[in-house]
């Protein structure tokens, strides 16, 4: 038994790994749920606890034997999980890169004046400040924009804002590809660690299950993905805070790229970048840790 936020990405992502499994030999079926990251609209994440809301009420399916894995986004996983519980697969990585989405303009630099762009990330609105400073645009509004893929394209299809930016990941797993207007390259907007990627919790005693997803599993975008998590963890743990981490292999090299803003616009962004021949989740982990210190160092809260 699968559980799974019920909107409409969640459940693609649910399908997915069920067929998988299924071709696999394993009998499937998914367990739909709503969490309160779902419920919760009206406020910013980073103001109601951050994206680990998303997940709570699937961990008590899997503690409680309603059901047995739980499918995530893996950007809104928090970077350490409750005790009795263990991250089993990390699958192939999908596009990692933001997307910008408009019905009127195809770049930022399109965008008329006093636009209204539209984002749930605060480490989008702090790279989205340094895009909009580099063309001189003090007149462009950075909105908060919740609610599921779905709903935010309504509301930029209503008129509510001039464009948004999304993971492309989600649309092009939607079949929604045809909604990017621009796919902005990680020098231009870091991507969030984890982005792009599906992770499968389980209860940590679980090794039956453990085995059965292993076929499942990507091991260069395990370890790319743990030393983008490695940051966060370092930085404090919170998927809410002004921090992008992407990692990209060159043979065995890893290379891992970071950044962190303040919202407030009181600081200026901070980058730092690591690079190192990592084979195993220890020495992604530490080489994550490695870029957090270069952050701090720079300046970085």
């Amino acid at each position: 038994m699968i559980a799974t936020r019920e909107s409409r990405l969640a459940l693609w992502q649910a399908e997915h790994v069920k067929a998988l499994l299924t071709r696999h030999g394993h009998d499937v079926s998914l367990l739909g749920m709503t969490t309160k990251g779902d419920q919760i609209l009206d406020r910013s994440l980073s103001k109601i606890g951050g994206k680990g809301l998303f997940v709570k009420e699937l961990e008590v399916a899997l503690e409680q034997g309603q059901a047995d894995i739980a499918v995530h986004s893996l950007k809104d996983v928090p970077m350490d999980l409750p005790d009795g519980f263990a991250l089993a697969c990390v699958m192939e990585r999908e596009d990692p890169r933001d997307a910008l989405v408009s019905t009127r303009c195809a770049s930022l630099a399109e965008l008329p004046q006093g636009a209204a762009v539209g984002t749930s990330s605060l480490r989008r609105v702090v790279l989205l400040q340094a895009q909009f400073a580099q063309l001189g645009r003090a007149d462009v509004r950075i909105e908060p924009l919740r609610g599921n893929l779905d709903t935010r394209l309504r509301k930029l299809d209503e008129g509510q804002f001039d464009a948004i930016v999304l993971a492309a990941a989600g649309l092009k797993r939607l079949g929604l590809g045809e909604r990017i207007r621009a796919a902005f390259e990680p020098v231009e907007m870091l991507p969030a660690a984890g982005q792009g990627a599906l992770g499968i919790e389980v209860r940590a005693d679980r090794a039956d299950l453990m085995e059965a997803l292993a076929p499942l599993s990507h091991q260069t975008t395990w370890l790319a993905v743990a030393a983008e998590r490695a940051v966060s963890r370092a930085m404090g743990g919170s998927c809410s805070m002004p921090l992008a981490a992407h990692a990209t292999f060159a043979g065995e090299y890893l290379q891992l790229d970071a950044a962190w803003g303040d919202p407030e616009g009181r600081s200026p962004l901070v980058r730092a970048r690591a690079v190192a021949a990592v084979a195993d989740l220890d020495a992604a982990g530490a080489l994550g840790t490695a870029v957090a210190e270069r952050l701090r160092d720079g300046g970085a809260g």
